[in-house]
């Protein structure tokens, strides 16, 4: 995907494909997830998916021995394709909300949204043994912060069709929640979208509430 991005100074669009470079937590996630990806191929770890995966049911049978999983499980990835779609998505959309927010303020955010998922996930489907792996959950809550910011910027689809990100980002979702197939782990990424839509709605209030004490702070002052 390509979108129309505002140049600073020209006053007009000029299309660019993607954001950029990679803004530094986003590089350092996808090199992570990498590294992991290559060593859930290797033989000599044959059990990495099962350990680190969450596995609901052996979550709660073996509680708490288990409760680094819902932090860990977003660092696996079910395949190649499954790999490379979260990274290319976390380097579209998340590398220009990390640059605006700051990387420990993305970070915290991106974080969140992978347990959020995670959390959702245990709460209801508990009975589950198969383990879910990937990082989409945190994905989706940028998903949803980008949606929140650049609401009318362009998506070109498959390149040619130019859509709106206020309509693209609900449409690539309900796509993945229709047509994502059984193995798909739609609490997870529900519960990371939940999640954006949480912090971005709140966040943004207590932020104004912020700036109108340190202005009324420096006015006494």
């Amino acid at each position: 995907m390509s979108y129309y991005q505002q140049q600073s100074g020209s006053g007009r669009p000029g299309f660019n494909f993607g954001p950029g470079a990679i803004s530094p937590f986003i590089k350092l996630i996808i090199i992570a997830n990498f590294v992991i990806f290559l060593l859930q191929q290797n033989y000599l770890f044959p059990a990495i998916t099962g350990i680190f995966g969450l596995s609901p049911y052996s979550f709660f049978q073996q509680f708490p021995n288990q409760l680094y999983q819902p932090f860990t499980y977003m660092f696996l990835h079910g395949g190649l394709g499954h790999f490379f779609f979260n990274m290319f998505a976390l380097w579209m959309f998340g590398t220009e909300i990390e640059l605006t927010w700051g990387t420990k303020r993305f970070t915290r955010f991106y974080l969140i949204g992978g347990l959020a998922g995670a959390i959702l996930t245990l709460a209801v489907k508990s009975t589950q043994v198969i383990p879910i792996v990937g990082a989409s959950a945190a994905i989706y809550a940028v998903l949803v912060a980008y949606w929140f910011m650049f609401p009318n910027r362009k998506l070109y689809i498959y390149f040619v069709i130019p859509v709106p990100v206020k309509w693209a980002i609900p449409g690539l979702m309900l796509i993945g929640f229709l047509f994502g197939g059984s193995h798909v782990a739609h609490f997870a990424h529900l519960g990371g979208a939940l999640f954006g839509v949480l912090y971005m709605k709140t966040n943004w209030k207590m932020l104004s509430f912020t700036d109108k004490l340190k202005k009324r702070k420096y006015k006494k002052q």
